[in-house]
């Protein structure tokens, strides 16, 4: 299989025009017409997973957030006057590794729809952008909890399923029945879990004044951390790596390192 082929698969799966219009999904480094060797899957197309497919013996790196959103003005190595991605697309390049990426395109499937739901123990109603249409692709989830419970529960429960240390805004006895879930960042969707008649929304993000917004207007806000949010879509990169042709035995998940932590209060350090 070459990499043309199953970036073709891929985006059969996951349409480019599902993507958001500022989103770069597909290829955006390596050779289309290279053997594939293997597939190493990660949440982030950063330098350091280019060496680890490297290491791996994989020659296509596929991740959820692209390399980059607007390309940087020159490929280079590691730099502080340069972004990150400048130096993982010239490692890239530089060791035969190619990057593909499916974001926002993957963010509106079904299947990851029913991997965040299933997390938290709920079922899938629709998405938040669709929820008059149950069938339709969207981004978010409105879905209903299995067993209905308080804001510290369902926090609780979050926290365990993501891997996070989340900050919570709303009352800890506050009821959670409907759901919206989002992975990621936040943005407006808070609005639409309100008009959808959503208890509570679980995300990665959002400002302060958002999150205070909400949560005084009667919706409380979960927040697990951008990337501890998305980060159970690798397996659904794996999976669908697999389902596209490539070889099981060489796909690998790399896990996402913990690139940030907090401080208890009374904590000595």
């Amino acid at each position: 299989m070459i990499v043309a082929e199953l970036e073709r698969a891929l985006l059969a799966r996951y349409p480019k025009t599902n993507a958001e219009s500022w989103d770069h999904v597909g290829l955006s480094v390596g050779d289309p017409a290279a053997e594939i060797t293997g597939v190493a899957c990660a949440l982030d197309a950063t330098e350091a997973n280019v060496h680890r497919a490297q290491e791996a013996g994989a020659n296509v790196l596929l991740t959820h957030h692209p390399v980059y959103i607007k390309a940087p003005e020159a490929f280079c190595p590691p730099g502080a006057t340069r972004p990150q991605c400048s130096a993982a697309l010239y490692e890239a390049a530089r060791c035969g590794v190619s990057i593909i990426s499916l974001h926002t395109n993957l963010d509106r499937s079904h299947e990851a729809r029913i991997c965040l739901s299933r997390l938290l123990d709920a079922a899938p109603a629709s998405s938040l952008e669709h929820v008059d249409d149950p069938e339709a692709c969207g981004l978010g989830v409105l879905a209903t909890l299995h067993d209905p419970c308080s804001l510290r529960n369902l926090a609780a429960r979050a926290a365990a399923a993501f891997g996070s240390d989340p900050r919570v805004w709303g009352e800890a006895d506050h009821p959670c029945r409907t759901i919206a879930i989002l992975g990621g960042s936040l943005g407006d969707f808070g609005v639409l879990a309100i008009a959808a008649g959503a208890n509570v929304i679980v995300t990665g993000e959002a400002g302060y004044h958002v999150a205070q917004d909400l949560a005084l207007r009667g919706l409380p806000v979960i927040l697990l951390g951008h990337d501890r949010s998305e980060e159970p879509f690798v397996d659904i990169l794996m999976n669908s790596a697999v389902d596209a042709g490539a070889d099981p035995r060489h796909a690998i998940k790399i896990l996402n390192p913990c690139q940030w932590w907090t401080v208890t209060k009374g904590e000595n350090l």
